[in-house]
C-alpha cells in the first residue's frame, strides 16, 4: 500500500481533520505503544499501519 493511499483511507474513514489529529494522538498497542505518525516516521509500512488502525476503529469493509 502507498503512503497516499493509506492517507486516503484515513482521510475518507475520519474526515481530514480527524484524521491527522488522530494519526497524532491515538496511541495503538497494535503497533507497540506508537500512534500512527510515529509508526510511519519510524518506517513501519503504510499496510501494516493501515491493519492497525482497522483492528481498533470500525472501518467500512469497502477501505479494508
Amino acid at each position: 500500500m502507498r503512503l497516499t493511499d493509506f492517507w486516503n483511507r484515513m482521510n475518507t474513514h475520519f474526515g481530514e481533520t480527524y484524521a491527522e489529529s488522530w494519526s497524532r494522538d491515538f496511541v495503538l498497542s497494535e503497533l507497540g505503544g506508537r500512534t500512527v505518525s510515529q509508526a510511519l516516521a519510524e518506517g513501519e509500512s503504510a499496510k501494516t499501519v493501515w491493519r492497525a488502525v482497522c483492528a481498533v476503529a470500525d472501518v467500512d469493509p469497502r477501505l479494508r
